[in-house]
């Protein structure tokens, strides 16, 4: 019988000696592996940055909202408003006496105070106009109506604006609205007169004779003021269109008569001479409608006032031309009564 040798149980110490050897480095490196993992410090990472940009974002909006300046930044104080309507009262002497870039600057900067009154836009735009600078005359003059739509002198401004445009149409309803708010709201620089006279003046302009005539009409019936002799002068002009003569010498029989009151008060030589041309030129046209009427003598009359006139002025081309003339309807008279 074969002998079978048992198989030996392990012992303690026979199952330590087949364990592994670990040193301690080792271990201390399987330690840190453990609890630190490269997934759970990349998230640490990821929101320490998340936290910081949310931080960084509500700083600096909440600077800008600290720092963007509000609609109403400037202070209407009393020391803004002095130099508003110093600037605006220099701004319109220099406008007066022609200093348009100053009176622009000036006005500029009453409006740029924030305080700026209506009429600072309209002495602007006025000073625009005279300038030369049509669109800022007109934005100007919009302003001004947008803040006043009853404001007569900026409709009148626009009104001349347009004419210097030769947009016809616009002033024709530019100039009605300057007469209707003139009206409702009268303005202590408008007078009714000379507004209808304008408005008579574009009427001409357009051959509306009848319109203009009703307008000139209007203009000589009102008490303000004093008489202008062009308004006669316009009116005869629109009735020789009609081919009313004999109105139309009146007028400018009356537009003579003006000028002869008027010229005593003209301050200078210049003026004086001036009227005096404008009176011969209607006597001149005054004897050319008489002699379409028939009436010799009464052309001979007027053509002798005339010369009158050329002689005084020292005008010796129109002396000649005149005298030539009253020649001429001497000898056509003759001529007839030889006849």
């Amino acid at each position: 019988m074969k002998k079978t040798s048992a198989v030996k149980k392990p012992t303690e110490k026979s199952r330590a000696k087949v364990r592994p050897i670990t040193s301690k480095a080792t271990i201390k490196k399987e330690k840190v592996q453990s609890c630190c993992k490269p997934w759970s410090l990349s998230i640490y990472v990821y929101w320490f940055i998340i936290l910081f940009f949310i931080a960084a974002t509500f700083y600096i909006l909440g600077r800008s909202h600290n720092s963007q300046p509000s609609i109403n930044t400037i202070e209407i104080t009393e020391e803004v408003l002095l130099q508003a309507g110093d600037y605006y009262a220099s701004g319109k002497e220099k406008l007066m006496a022609g200093n348009l870039d100053e009176a622009i600057s000036d006005l500029t900067t009453a409006i740029q105070a924030g305080v700026a009154s209506v009429d600072t836009y309209i002495l602007r735009g006025e000073a625009y106009m005279q300038s030369g600078n049509y669109r800022d005359a007109l934005s100007d003059f919009n302003t001004a109506l947008t803040k006043d739509p009853v404001n007569p002198v900026a409709y009148y401004d626009r009104y001349l604006l347009d004419v210097r445009l030769e947009d016809y149409s616009a002033a024709m309803n530019d100039i009605n609205n300057a007469l209707a708010a003139n009206t409702s709201n009268p303005s202590q620089i408008l007078q009714m007169r000379d507004l209808y006279a304008k408005r008579g003046q574009l009427n001409l302009w357009l051959k509306n004779w009848e319109g203009a005539i009703a307008d000139y009409t209007n203009s000589l019936a009102r008490p303000e003021g004093s008489v202008n002799p062009t308004v006669y002068a316009e009116r005869a002009e629109a009735y020789i269109a009609l081919g009313n003569f004999a109105e139309a010498v009146n007028d400018y029989t009356s537009a003579v008569r003006i000028i002869s009151e008027q010229i005593q008060g003209a301050a200078t030589l210049e003026e004086r001479e001036a009227m005096s041309s404008r009176a011969m030129s209607y006597f001149e046209k005054s004897a050319a409608l008489n002699l379409k009427l028939g009436k010799m003598e009464a052309a001979r009359t007027d053509l002798e006032s005339a010369y009158t006139i050329a002689v005084a002025l020292n005008d010796e081309e129109t002396m000649n031309r005149l005298q030539t003339l009253i020649i001429d309807l001497d000898n056509q008279t003759n001529g007839s009564a030889e006849s």
